[in-house]
């Protein structure tokens, strides 16, 4: 558990510098006809395709690993390695709400900001 938020504060520090990164970008979507919600519904999307990378990638490496580790243990016996694809399902799916709730406090900053302030922001 530890380990997922140390991960949705990753997402958050992540998604909040990309905000602050592109104030002068967001500001002239919002200037270009872009919706509050439609803002938010952008970065929400952004965080969710940035926590289920990142579970690709985490259950790509642990079934590698794990596999690898499995071989190295049973040498003289017939290696056999069942893959849960049910419970890897299930993570990507906690993968991509938890990506959806890192995403709440970012999403809400960038629609709040000021179009005029954000476009001339440097």
């Amino acid at each position: 558990m530890l380990a997922v938020i140390i991960a949705l504060l990753g997402i958050v520090n992540t998604l909040a510098l990309s905000i602050a990164e592109r104030t002068r970008e967001l500001g002239l979507l919002r200037a270009i006809g872009l919706q509050r919600g439609q803002l938010g519904q952008m970065i929400a999307a952004e965080s969710v395709i940035i926590a289920v990378i990142g579970a690709l990638l985490g259950i790509a490496l642990g079934l590698g690993l794990g596999a690898a580790l499995a071989a190295a243990f049973t040498r003289s016996q017939q290696l056999t390695v069942v893959i849960p694809a049910a419970q890897i399902a299930f993570y990507m799916a906690a993968a991509s709400i938890a990506g959806l709730v890192a995403a709440i406090a970012p999403a809400y900053r960038a629609a709040r900001m000021d179009m005029l302030a954000a476009i001339v922001a440097d």
